[in-house]
């Protein structure tokens, strides 16, 4: 321990010599006075990293001496320490923002651990946090040698995100490049794992995840089949870590009674994910069945206008009769609307929200420069996320949802990856324009940066002609095209895409929460 500086102020300091001493052998620094008038000359003169306070003192009494420190060092830690175990002090300190209390008489350990608690308590959970790291690190990267299933896929994925979300605030950059190191090595067995089982995932559906098309049916009906009235949230590219980043502040009115993973379809784009969920149906077969509803890549027109027609289709499909609504959120003032207006949901069994954040955080045609200028790492990414939540119309909808007594289902369409490395792709002027994903005829690629789909049936896509085929980019690749590839690379490297492979896009959240307290 080095330089740590104390201010010990007692009237009574003479009879605290043997606790300065104890100090000073374990190299901290003390500087002694004797009445609240005394203390405050000494921090005015100088910088001290805590304050060990005495209550009872003749002349400025401990409490006064604490309001004028906060005064002049609001971030100064002050630890006060009383003869007086009366409610009223302890209150009066603790609303005063002390750092600890502690009651007379003391001994030195007591002083030792009120250190260590206040100066040293980031410094101690960051070791204990990376060492505990390294220990798992090896039973993870053993673990990755022998993933062979998507339950333990979706497990291995959820452990690499806790140890992200424990080490994100250690000053380790170290540790952090281990973990980045060990999130690629595994998206790169995810791709093999994924290209291999895939198709098969169709063939056997039993054998398969929940995925898009069967999370309705799956996921949702048991709970509506419960009669228990539902909001069903679907938020737009939300990744696992970030559903943890804002949990938190949904435990005021809910409680979480389940959460899962489940797979989202290839391309994880909304225009077939989200669709796929809201019509319970693969791409290929929304477009033999809706013809009306479906827009393949190349058709005109917006491709996610239709989820409402979609879901009417599929609750009549499972011949469910309910009272229900259906809501898309791409704004704030649209957000607002339903916040005010959301009490006349009250007697819907479901209500089925879409909640277009990316858009709403970034103002839609300005979607990829103000995400990569706010959010260039996944850390930053998160903080977003959460102070968006935070101040977001959804969360009051939620909150009101509670005192209405809905259950709540939080689930996304797809995730999104952090894009570093080009591939070069080269197709005619109908290729489709995603960077993660492309379809079209006589595509030219790089085959170890793809998964590619040469029979888009066997994958439940549509072919839009007889030669058309989709390729899928690995890990953190995009898609680019040779005429103007450096300005194309370096406007969208480090941005935020999806339609690929990965476990950030692929593996995502599906959260069942009952509320804490319904209104009568």
């Amino acid at each position: 321990m080095s330089n740590i500086k104390v201010l010990w102020v007692d009237d009574e300091i003479d009879l605290l010599k043997p606790h300065i001493l104890f100090l000073e052998n374990k190299n901290y620094s003390v500087t002694t006075a004797q009445s609240g008038t005394e203390a405050l000359e000494e921090i005015k003169q100088d910088s001290f990293d805590i304050v060990f306070l005495d209550e009872n003192m003749p002349g400025l009494t401990g409490l006064e001496t604490l309001a004028e420190i906060k005064e002049l060092r609001a971030n100064l830690p002050v630890v006060m320490i009383t003869k007086s175990e009366e409610e009223y002090i302890m209150e009066e300190a603790i609303g005063s923002k002390i750092a600890d209390y502690l009651i007379k008489p003391v001994n030195p350990n007591q002083i030792l651990l009120s250190l260590k608690k206040n100066l040293d308590h980031s410094r101690l959970i960051s070791e204990k946090t990376t060492s505990n790291y390294q220990q798992e690190f090896r039973k993870i990267a053993m673990d990755m040698s022998m993933v062979n299933s998507f339950e333990e896929w979706a497990e291995l994925y959820q452990k690499l995100i806790f140890w992200e979300l424990q080490l994100e605030d250690i000053e380790d950059s170290g540790m952090f490049e281990i973990l980045e190191s060990q999130k690629n090595e595994a998206n790169t067995q995810f791709c093999k794992f994924i290209d291999k089982n895939y198709p098969q995932w169709f063939e056997n559906p039993a054998e398969g995840p929940v995925m898009s098309h069967t999370l309705f049916r799956e996921k949702v009906v048991p709970h509506l089949k419960e009669k228990k009235q539902t909001l069903l949230v679907v938020i737009d590219n939300l990744r696992y870590d970030q559903w943890k980043s804002f949990e938190p502040f949904l435990n005021n009115s809910y409680k979480k009674i389940k959460e899962e993973s489940y797979y989202s379809i290839l391309p994880t784009a909304t225009q077939y994910a989200r669709n796929a969920i809201f019509s319970g149906l693969m791409p290929n077969d929304m477009e033999k069945l809706h013809p009306d509803l479906w827009l393949n890549d190349t058709d005109e027109g917006g491709k996610n206008m239709k989820e409402e027609e979609f879901l009417a289709a599929q609750l009549k499909r499972l011949g469910l009769s309910l009272n229900w609504s259906y809501h898309k959120i791409s704004s704030l003032k649209q957000g607002k609307r339903l916040a005010e207006n959301f009490k006349g949901h009250k007697d819907d069994d479901l209500v089925a929200l879409v909640y277009n954040f990316v858009d709403i955080l970034s103002h839609s045609k300005t979607e990829m420069e103000v995400i990569k200028e706010l959010a260039s790492t996944d850390k930053s990414y998160r903080s977003l996320t959460q102070s968006w939540f935070k101040n977001s119309p959804l969360l009051d909808i939620i909150q009101q949802a509670s005192q209405l007594g809905f259950r709540l289902i939080i689930t996304t369409d797809h995730g999104t990856i952090n894009v570093k490395n080009p591939s070069k792709v080269i197709g005619d002027k109908n290729t489709s324009l995603n960077l993660r994903y492309k379809t079209g005829k006589s595509l030219t690629y790089n085959d170890k940066d793809v998964l590619a789909a040469t029979d888009p049936k066997t994958i439940h896509l549509p072919t839009i002609n007889m030669s058309s085929s989709f390729i899928f980019a690995k890990g953190d690749l995009f898609f680019a095209y040779p005429n103007n590839y450096n300005h194309y690379v370096s406007y969208y490297r480090n941005t935020y895409q999806h339609g690929g492979v990965s476990l950030e896009e692929m593996v995502i959240p599906f959260a069942v929460m009952d509320p804490k307290q319904t209104i009568m």
